[in-house]
C-alpha cells in the first residue's frame, strides 16, 4: 500500500487508534493531519511521527463539538493543502452507565462529539471533495451501533446514528467518485476505556477479546486502497450482530448474561 502524497485528516488523533492510524499513514508515505482537543498531546504525537517516519504531521487543536471551530480549522487545512483525500472521523468517547443513572450532560456530550462532531467535520470537507469529485470519508462506528448492551444505551445510540448517516450519505454520493465507509470494531486495547469503564469491570471481562490497535489500523488503511461499504472487526463479531438483528429475542434469551459484561 502506497499513500504517497495523500492528505489524510484524522480526528481524535492524539492517542489510541487515532495516533496509531496517523503513524501508519506516515509510514506508508501519506501526510496525516492531526486533530484533537489537547495541544500538548498533539505536539507529542506530531514529534513522534516525525522521529519515527521523517514525515511532518501538521496538527490543529480542535473540539469537534464546536461547529465554528470545525469550519475554521477545515478552511485552514484546505487553504494549506488545497484538498483532503481522506477524512477519518475517529473522535468519540463513551461513558458506560445504566440508563437511569446516566447524567443528561454526559448523554449530550456523547452525542455532541460522536454524532454532531462527525457531521460537522464531514459537512466541512464534503464541498471540496465534491468540487474535485474525489475523496473518501471513513467513519469509525462500532459493533455497539449494531448491538446495544446493558450500560451502553447512549453510546450505542450514537454509533447507531453514525451508521445511519454513513449509509445514507453513501447512497447520496453513489453517482460521484467519493467513497463513504463505516468501520465497526469491537473493543480495542486503547485508553478509550479509561473514561468509558472507570470500574474496570468491562475491560477485565473482555480483555481476551480486545483487538490490537495495529491490526485495526491496518484494516482501516486497507479501506483507502480498496474501498468497501463497511468492515466488521473481528469478522465473527459482525456475524454475531447480524444474527442478533435477525433473531433478537433468541439471542437475548440465550446470550443475555454474556452480553452484560459491564
Amino acid at each position: 500500500m502506497n499513500l504517497q502524497n495523500k492528505i489524510i485528516v484524522i480526528t481524535g488523533a492524539s492517542s489510541g487508534i487515532g495516533l496509531t492510524l496517523a503513524l501508519d499513514v506516515a509510514k506508508k508515505g501519506g501526510t496525516p493531519v492531526l486533530l484533537a482537543r489537547s495541544t500538548d498531546k498533539l505536539q507529542r504525537a506530531s514529534a513522534e511521527i516525525l522521529k519515527v517516519t521523517g514525515i511532518v504531521a501538521p496538527f490543529y487543536t480542535l473540539d469537534v463539538s464546536d461547529n465554528e471551530a470545525v469550519l475554521k480549522t477545515f478552511a485552514h487545512i484546505l487553504e494549506k493543502h488545497t484538498r483532503v483525500d481522506v477524512l477519518i472521523n475517529n473522535a468519540g468517547y463513551a461513558i458506560f452507565d445504566t440508563f437511569i443513572e446516566a447524567k443528561l450532560e454526559d448523554i449530550k456530550g456523547m452525542f455532541d462529539v460522536n454524532v454532531f462532531g462527525l457531521i460537522a467535520c464531514t459537512k466541512a470537507v464534503l464541498p471540496a471533495m465534491l468540487k474535485k469529485n474525489s475523496g473518501h470519508i471513513i467513519n469509525i462506528a462500532s459493533q455497539a451501533g449494531k448491538l446495544a448492551t446493558p450500560k451502553s444505551s447512549v453510546y450505542s445510540a450514537t454509533k447507531h446514528a453514525v451508521l445511519a448517516i454513513t449509509n445514507s450519505l453513501r447512497m447520496e454520493l453513489m453517482d460521484t467518485s467519493i467513497f463513504v465507509s463505516a468501520v465497526n470494531p469491537g473493543p480495542i486495547k486503547t485508553p478509550f476505556f479509561d473514561r468509558a469503564d472507570v470500574t474496570g469491570n468491562y475491560t477485565k471481562n473482555v480483555e481476551k477479546l480486545m483487538l490490537e490497535p495495529a491490526f485495526v489500523s491496518e484494516k482501516i488503511l486497507q479501506l483507502i486502497d480498496k474501498p468497501k461499504r463497511e468492515i466488521n472487526l473481528p469478522g465473527w463479531m459482525g456475524i454475531g450482530t447480524t444474527f442478533y438483528q435477525l433473531f433478537p429475542t433468541l439471542v437475548e434469551k440465550i446470550a443475555g448474561k454474556r452480553l452484560n459484561q459491564k
